[in-house]
């Protein structure tokens, strides 16, 4: 005769015998009794906890033909109950999903279950491991599951519900099995092993039932293996068998790491490695071992929260009096970060004994010396000041880790027009000589002006930049195209910005167009900004393009030069020409930033210049204004173009003169002296011919 095994001999007949499973027997036995039977079912939980059993149990109660009517307490003997038991019935249907995934498989399920039950009352389909159904199976169960034919029932088993979509499982009555208590496992081991006449001590069955960790299956596998022994069945056989680390030995683990033996420890771990245990089961059992004693220390009383035998628990108990929890949980975490090393690598034995001296005390107390140093020296979070201005370009930067006091930069003092070239830098003054208090601010201006960032919009306000950030948001296109040709921004002061065209029949048209350019200033500075446009004239743009020219020290409309001599500022040219073209050929922009242009309300005071340069002395007045700008303008070019020949000279190249293209193309450009007539034009054209701008 073919030997059966214990987890099938022993398999559950009725609701009754169900282990572990009250609540769901009581819900299934009621819906029976009350004939409430729902088209489709899904049993969810651990392995071994009773889900085929059950959906056989509940295919049996339908179909039992002992009684007129289901009934929660099948016979067993009759034909279909005992052709359900033995799976040749043909309208109970058992389908391994993991075997049948495709989309193929449930059509023709779906197909079968058209027709009409043949021998039983209900056709009932059990589909174990529904979560191995591909997407397009799923989908194609889903309008049978929501309107099955009369009399079929599906019943689905899954150990992961997280993969079964969403919509399988709100059309289905969900029953979560949870593992088997410890208690009720015990005891029906105990009754197994009385049938069987296995002699197995009560410890080993404890142990037996703690190992299969709430599966009934497994707990019954291990004892038909344990059957196998001769003698009585010991806690040590179980430990032999399983391939565990006893408890006694992970006692005598955990004695050689509270009294500091680092030689004890690896002999221990080395006894352990003669025995033929693994390194890594090692290591997962005494990091679980480090959880019972941490439960030990926090609940003494509590032996039913862990998987030990009642004298090893005692022992536990006594021994975690004396052991803090910072260290229980200092040592789990080590062995924690470790596992993935000893799984990876390939001299697990080595890293499992340098793991384990990594628990001792005297180990774990030097870590967090040596992640705590570091602290101290973490820098303060940063200080913000207000903005002030640079004392020179050669000032150090501010250190997070120093003395910050002794490197604040002090307000510049009012500079001479002609500074001796014998005075040391600004850096080293301010570096030498203790720090001055700092003065309030003196209201100007720009203290007027709206705000669009955390510092003050004038210091970095850049017409060009801005225009440019407008152009790329106005629509539609046609528009954006007429101005970033024919358009310039010259005045952007507090809420107002001045827009001038080139000629009067664009003007027509941008003036139409005006809210959409307000609505782009909107979207770069957050606030309401008012636009006027009006038609340039050569004064306004010769004040404008001279006004807004930056010069080698970043500030606008004055120059660099006035406070220093002509030979001094030859010799700077010769001495660093890779730093004064970096600021004065390419624009310097970084200080240009930090030094906007003035307003268009705001005189700008340009210093008086030098009689080698010019032989007139230039007034602060507003109508001396425009010339001063000019002769500015004037200088700098000169001395572009000198810087220009220098670096030609240093690379042996030449300058290209563009002026003769630059007078080409302004002659070509598009405008226009008066506005032309489109009435003959217009005639001729409908309306959807013209251009929206």
């Amino acid at each position: 005769m073919t030997y059966e095994p214990l987890h099938h001999k022993y398999r559950p007949q009725t609701f009754a015998e169900l282990v572990g499973q009250e609540a769901i027997a009581q819900t299934l036995t009621s819906a029976i009794l009350q004939e409430r039977i729902a088209p489709a079912y899904l049993f969810t939980g651990p392995r071994g906890t009773g889900k085929t059993s059950s959906a056989r149990i509940f295919a049996k109660s339908l179909n039992c033909i002992s009684t007129v009517a289901p009934t929660p307490t099948p016979c067993g003997k009759c034909n279909v109950c005992q052709e359900i038991a033995r799976g040749s019935t043909l309208d109970v249907i058992e389908i391994d999903a993991a075997s049948n995934t495709g989309v193929d498989n449930i059509r023709d399920l779906i197909e079968r279950a058209q027709f009409s039950p043949v021998q039983c009352r209900y056709k009932v389909y059990v589909i174990d491991e529904v979560h191995m159904l591909s997407t397009q199976a799923f989908n194609a169960l889903l309008k049978t599951l929501e309107e099955p034919p009369d009399r079929v029932v599906f019943v689905l088993a899954t150990t992961d519900p997280q993969r079964v979509l969403p919509t399988i499982i709100s059309r289905c009555q969900k029953f979560d099995f949870r593992r088997i208590p410890l208690e009720a496992m015990i005891a029906h081991l105990h009754k197994i092993a009385k049938l069987e006449n296995i002699n197995i001590a009560s410890d080993a069955v404890q142990m037996v039932a703690q190992i299969a960790q709430g599966g009934l299956r497994d707990a019954e596998s291990l004892l038909d293996q344990l059957s196998l022994f001769q003698g009585e069945v010991t806690v040590e056989k179980v430990w032999d068998l399983v391939g565990a680390v006893p408890e006694n030995d992970l006692m005598d683990l955990l004695q050689a790491i509270d009294t500091d033996n680092a030689t004890a420890l690896i002999d221990m771990t080395r006894h352990l490695m003669d025995r033929g245990r693994e390194p890594l089961i090692v290591l997962q059992s005494l990091a679980s071992f480090y959880r019972d004693l941490l439960i030990a220390k926090a609940a003494p009383k509590r032996s039913d929260l862990v998987a030990l035998t009642s004298a090893t628990w005692e022992k536990l108990a006594t021994f975690a009096r004396h052991w803090d929890a910072e260290l229980i949980l200092a040592g789990q975490k080590h062995l924690q970060t470790h596992e993935v090393q000893i799984k990876n690598t390939t001299q697990p034995r080595l890293w499992l004994e340098v793991t384990l001296l990594g628990l001792l005390p005297s180990a774990i107390r030097t870590q967090p010396q040596a992640t705590a140093e570091p602290a101290k020296n973490v820098a303060q979070p940063p200080q913000h000041h207000p903005p002030q201005s640079r004392a020179g370009t050669g000032a150090p930067p501010l250190q997070s880790g120093g003395n910050q006091t002794s490197n604040i930069e002090q307000p510049p003092a009012a500079k001479p027009q002609n500074p001796p070239p014998t005075s040391p830098p600004v850096a080293n003054r301010t570096e030498n000589t203790p720090p001055a208090a700092i003065p309030a601010p003196v209201p100007t201006a720009e203290t007027n002006q709206t705000n669009y960032s955390p510092t003050n919009w004038a210091d970095e306000i850049d017409l060009n930049r801005v225009w440019e950030q407008v152009l790329d948001r106005v629509r539609p296109h046609g528009t954006q195209s007429l101005l970033r040709q024919h358009g310039q921004l010259v005045i952007f002061s507090n809420n107002t910005a001045h827009v001038k065209i080139s000629s009067q029949p664009l003007l027509n048209m941008v003036k139409d167009k005006v809210a959409n350019i307000e609505e782009a200033f909107v979207q770069i500075f957050n606030r309401r900004v008012t636009v006027k446009v009006g038609l340039t004239n050569p004064a306004e743009t010769n004040s404008s393009r001279a006004k807004d020219l930056p010069t080698s020290n970043g500030r606008v409309g004055e120059n660099p030069r006035n406070s220093h001599p002509a030979d001094d500022a030859g010799q700077q040219v010769q001495n660093s020409a890779g730093s004064e073209i970096a600021d004065n050929f390419l624009g310097n922009r970084g200080e240009e930033q930090k030094h906007p242009p003035a307003p268009e309300n705001t005189a700008v005071n340009v210093p008086a210049v030098s009689e080698s340069r010019s032989p007139t002395n230039v007034s602060t007045d507003s109508q001396n204004d425009f010339n001063a700008q000019a002769v500015a303008v004037r200088d700098d070019a000169q001395y572009v173009a000198n810087t220009a020949r220098k670096l030609a000279d240093m690379f042996d190249g030449e300058v290209v003169d563009l002026s003769d293209d630059l007078e080409i193309w302004e002659s070509e450009t598009f405008r226009l002296e008066s506005e032309p007539d489109f009435s003959e034009l217009s005639s001729d054209l409908g309306e959807d011919d013209f251009i929206d701008w």
